[in-house]
Formats: structure tokens, C-alpha cells, sequence
């Protein structure tokens, strides 16, 4: 297998080049800014990128994943709910992507927004168990995503209770590689470090060790900070609604 992990600053946030150089087969998931680096990764390392995924429609940034998907070829792969005016692949629950010896299976994880996926990650050359999972803005290390920016802060946090379980439900020892860490206005306590385990954030992640709904929704919709700068028409800019001026 071969990872790349990109950190940006402004805004912050994590995308990832992930594939199989024995089989030329690569995927980027939430890239942002120029495409050209993650292009490069992906000839540094001799593979082909077959599928650009969205986690979700992001309201914090302009997404580049249309952009890059088109000019490599790529699927563009989003949630196959989500409220798009353009094409893109749509995946559903538990649908596998393969990259070689490498497989992401997607998990529907709503409540950062209705539409948002996590992928499992799985490489068969070491093992048929996933070893990590790439969790957007669901999990995060140190919180969980803000809830109220696709729908009400409290339908996002009774769905996102839900994802959390589910995501609880895996190996403690997975690592966890969010889309975002600290200074990202999608979460609140975030760490700097931006990679974790199941099993760490079960234990020491203030919202994701929380196992009642009640309190877990109670504390998603509490000093809930501002929201992103024209967080409506960037999303809207991202489901192909509507342009950001500037």
C-alpha cells in the first residue's frame, strides 16, 4: 500500500492519496487546491488515480475533486444521496472501490451532513482486516463534526450518534484519519495530531466515548461556534447549485 497525507492550513484540513503501486491504482479523497501535487504523488509513485471521493459536500472550502477527476480521468465519487446538480459515481453502503491489492469500502456516516462516507481501507497484501479508516469530518481527533451546517443541529446530531456507534463497532486498533484537525472550524476541541486509533478516541474523545444519545446530542448542541464563512454557498458551490463570488 502507499498513503500520502496532505495538510492544508487554509483552511485546515487533511486529503490522502491511497493505492497500490504493484498495481498502478490510486484514489484521492477530499483534495483541495491546486491538483497538481496530488497528480505528482501519484506519478512519484507509478500509479494511476482511478476515483477522486468527496467524504461529503464540504462547506468550509471550494472542493477540487471535480476538477481533479477531470483531468485524470477519474471517477468523482460521492454518496449516491447526495443533492448534486451533476453527474458523479455514486457509491452506496458497504460498496467496495478496488485499487489493486488495496480496497475501500464505504460506510455511510451522516450527521456532519446527511451524505457524509467513511472508508474502510484494506490491504490484501497484508491482511484481509481493514487497518485503518478515513472518517472526514465524522471522527475527528479529539471530537465529531459539527452538526448543523446540511440540516438541523439536532437531526445532525441524533444521525451522527448513530455513525459514532457504528464506527465504535470497529477493531480498537484501526488508526483513524480524519479530513480535518486543529483550526478547522468543523469541530471544536480538535488535536493537532491528525491520526488516531479507534480504541484512543473511544477512550479519551470527549463526544465519542459519550454512549447515551441523549447526552451525546445534548453536548453536539451546545456552544455551537460560528459557522464558516459563506458556509451556505460553498456547499451550494460544491453540489453544483450555485458559484461563490470573489
Amino acid at each position: 500500500m502507499i498513503l500520502r497525507q496532505f495538510l492544508h492550513f487554509d483552511p485546515v484540513a487533511a486529503s490522502y492519496l491511497i493505492g497500490c503501486g504493484g498495481k498502478a491504482s490510486a484514489a484521492v479523497v477530499d483534495p483541495i487546491g491546486e491538483i497538481e501535487p496530488y497528480i505528482k504523488a501519484a506519478a512519484d509513485t507509478g500509479m494511476r488515480i482511478l476515483f477522486v471521493v468527496d467524504t461529503h459536500l464540504h462547506a468550509d472550502h471550494v472542493s477540487s475533486g471535480r476538477k481533479l477527476a477531470d483531468a485524470t480521468g477519474a471517477k468523482y465519487v460521492l454518496f449516491n444521496k447526495a443533492d448534486a446538480d451533476f453527474e458523479f459515481f455514486g457509491v452506496e453502503d458497504g460498496q467496495e472501490l478496488e485499487l489493486g491489492n488495496v480496497k475501500l469500502t464505504v460506510l455511510h456516516t451522516p450527521g456532519h451532513t446527511p451524505e457524509h462516507i467513511s472508508l474502510l481501507v484494506t490491504d490484501r497484501t497484508r491482511s484481509d482486516e481493514p487497518w485503518f479508516v478515513v472518517t472526514g469530518h465524522t471522527l475527528m481527533v479529539g471530537d465529531m463534526g459539527r452538526t448543523e451546517l446540511a440540516s438541523s443541529a439536532e437531526d445532525g446530531a441524533r444521525a451522527m450518534f448513530g455513525s459514532a456507534e457504528r464506527l465504535k463497532a470497529l477493531p480498537d486498533y484501526l488508526e483513524v484519519l480524519p479530513g480535518a484537525f486543529s483550526g478547522s472550524v468543523c469541530g471544536r476541541s480538535l488535536s493537532g495530531k491528525p491520526t488516531s486509533t479507534i480504541g484512543f478516541e473511544k477512550r479519551f474523545n470527549k463526544a465519542f466515548r459519550i454512549t447515551d444519545e441523549g447526552a451525546f446530542v445534548a453536548k453536539m448542541v451546545a456552544d455551537i461556534p460560528p459557522a464558516p464563512p459563506e458556509a451556505a454557498a460553498v456547499r451550494a458551490t460544491n453540489s453544483g447549485k450555485s458559484v461563490v463570488a470573489g
